[in-house]
């Protein structure tokens, strides 16, 4: 496989909440299916998160309707408490999530390895409606 042709997106936010609850929102079970999806019509019914290196995590997404769903997982890569995560996707592409304390704020940087059946402008949206849907989560606790 050519490393060189791969796409990589970047998608970021601040979240007005401290380093270690932003983390906790992000990695805990119990919140990610609080936040896990893009749109209103979809959630997230269930989660299972091992965060240690080697540790696999997945998250069931599914359309409220019914019509549609799918497993998002993989396993990590790398792990620094409070700072950094970086995982490998189901289908073999990287992720990096970078979560930087900025006072009483915490800046969060995600960067992945876009996939190859729709165009990087739509993943790039995708991903960041997700990044969008956890900032409000954390800060509306």
């Amino acid at each position: 496989m050519e490393t060189g042709d791969k796409v990589t997106l970047t998608v970021e936010t601040t979240v007005q909440a401290p380093i270690e609850k932003v983390w906790a929102n992000w990695t805990e079970p119990q919140h990610i299916i609080q936040w896990s999806f893009a749109s209103n019509d979809w959630h997230a019914p269930r989660a299972e998160n091992d965060v240690r290196v080697g540790g696999t995590f997945l998250t069931r997404m599914e359309a409220k309707d019914g019509s549609f769903g799918f497993d998002f997982g993989g396993t990590y890569d790398e792990v620094r408490e409070n700072e950094y995560l970086a995982y490998t996707l189901g289908d073999g592409r990287k992720v990096t999530v970078t979560f930087i304390a900025q006072g009483s704020s915490t800046k969060i940087v995600e960067t992945f390895e876009a996939e190859s059946e729709n165009p990087a402008e739509m993943q790039q949206a995708g991903w960041q409606a997700f990044m969008d849907n956890f900032k409000r989560y954390s800060e509306g606790q």
